[in-house]
């Protein structure tokens, strides 16, 4: 499994390879506006990040962003 800490939002990103399937599992954060401020961030990577897991011997990268709408 890789693990990589997001410090400036207390949160972490994992992933690990359980038979054909890539699994990931993210720390949830506190909503925040996006930088469009249309939608609220509740997960993010913040950018493309190079993760331990490896298919094919190359590691895995991941760019991870999950929001909600803004209510009002």
């Amino acid at each position: 499994m890789s693990t990589i800490p997001i410090t400036e939002v207390h949160m972490a990103i994992t992933a690990k390879i359980e038979g054909n399937k890539l699994i990931i599992t993210a720390d949830l954060e506190t909503p925040t506006p996006s930088a469009s401020g249309k939608t609220l961030v509740v997960v993010s990577t913040r950018g493309n990040k190079e993760m331990d897991v490896k298919i094919d011997g190359k590691p895995v990268i991941i760019g991870l962003n999950a929001y909600i709408r803004k209510t009002g």
